[in-house]
């Protein structure tokens, strides 16, 4: 799987690239028809604990896979991105058997 990443109002960390691969290679494992995840990370400045922005968009067949989270640091935000596309890719992956 192809993985892009993309940052806003923050510096590009080999941490958190390593953390998202590993865990969308798990995905890939899991779902082999995913051909691309694109990730993009934003720092705001809000009020309160969030502002620590993660979207994960995946290329696969049908329409894109699409989950987006914010929350008080980068990994929970990924954590809970993760397990969102986890849901979407078991649906999808059903339909797929239907047809």
């Amino acid at each position: 799987m192809n993985i892009v990443f993309e940052y806003q109002n923050i510096t590009a960390s080999e941490r958190l690239e390593q953390h998202v691969e590993d865990s969308l290679n798990n995905l890939s494992k899991k779902y082999p028809f995913v051909i691309r995840g694109d990730v993009f990370f934003k720092k705001e400045n809000k009020t309160g604990n969030t502002g620590h922005q993660c979207s994960i968009r995946l290329s696969a067949p049908g329409p894109r896979l699409f989950s987006s989270s914010d929350t008080t640091s980068f990994e929970s935000s990924i954590s809970e991105c993760i397990r969102e596309l986890n849901k979407q890719l078991e649906k999808r992956k059903s339909e797929m058997q239907q047809h």
